[in-house]
């Protein structure tokens, strides 16, 4: 009889099964999951306040479980590191600022959470920093969920809480943005640390190693930036056109 699996193996810090596999078939069963669960939750549109509000605070739960569970797990086999830990990197701002938001509906946070809580995790789900982690090794279930999480989150204020950016916030979470992006370059360069990816690229497959070297990648990565904020900001934007024609077309009709 073959022995039993080790399950410890999926937690220990020293791993040495195989190593994550992007878009292999684990890969894709969480990407599935995750689009499940958000369905799931988005099914909470029209519901009433009390259940929107137990829909948002499991969102916020989760995402704070979730990421204090990695410090625990960092910092018990050792591995919690200033080049890596500390709170700089955009998702992990968005993690603590998102479950902020989720639970007081706060509208400035909200644009952050929306403009930058959908494009950047998605690369981070679609392409996660796993490391030699495979799935369904802790490490990797715990950097999918933190990404798909911020996914569902801002789109759960946006269909389901009936949130909405506007075109001044376009301009503030892009000026925000690049601001912050400077800001973590200059402690990245002090201290000798590389988040945001702004000092090299990730040790993963990822967007970047199609953008040239450094730092010249950090061009093309803000001008995407800019360009994914647009493309958010495009559904409502056009929605605002229609209501504005239907208007003027009433308007004309009355008169």
């Amino acid at each position: 009889m073959a022995p039993a699996t080790d399950w410890t193996q999926w937690i220990r810090a020293d791993y040495h099964g195989a190593p994550f596999v992007t878009f292999g078939s684990r890969h894709l069963v969480a990407l599935i999951a995750i689009a499940l669960f958000g369905a799931w939750m988005l099914r909470h549109r029209g519901a009433d306040e009390a259940t929107r509000r137990r829909g948002r605070l499991t969102l916020a739960a989760m995402l704070v479980v979730n990421e204090l569970s990695w410090h625990a797990w960092a910092a018990y086999y050792g591995q919690w590191t200033t080049d890596k830990m500390l709170p700089l990197h955009l998702c992990t701002v968005l993690v603590w600022i998102g479950a902020y938001g989720l639970v007081t509906l706060d509208a400035t946070i909200y644009e952050f959470l929306y403009f930058m809580g959908i494009g950047g995790p998605l690369q981070g789900v679609l392409t996660p920093d796993a490391g030699q982690y495979g799935l369904p090794h802790f490490r990797a279930v715990q950097t999918l969920l933190s990404h798909g999480i911020l996914i569902i989150a801002a789109l759960y204020l946006t269909v389901v809480e009936g949130m909405r950016p506007t075109w001044k916030s376009v301009r503030r979470v892009i000026a925000g943005t690049f601001i912050y992006m400077a800001v973590v370059t200059v402690i990245n360069a002090a201290i000798g640390t590389n988040y945001m990816w702004t000092m090299g690229k990730p040790p993963v497959v990822s967007l970047l190693d199609v953008l040239g070297p450094w730092p010249w990648y950090l061009v093309p990565v803000i001008a995407l930036g800019v360009v994914n904020v647009l493309l958010l900001y495009l559904p409502f934007w056009w929605a605002d056109r229609r209501r504005e024609r239907a208007a003027a077309t009433r308007h004309g009709v009355e008169a």
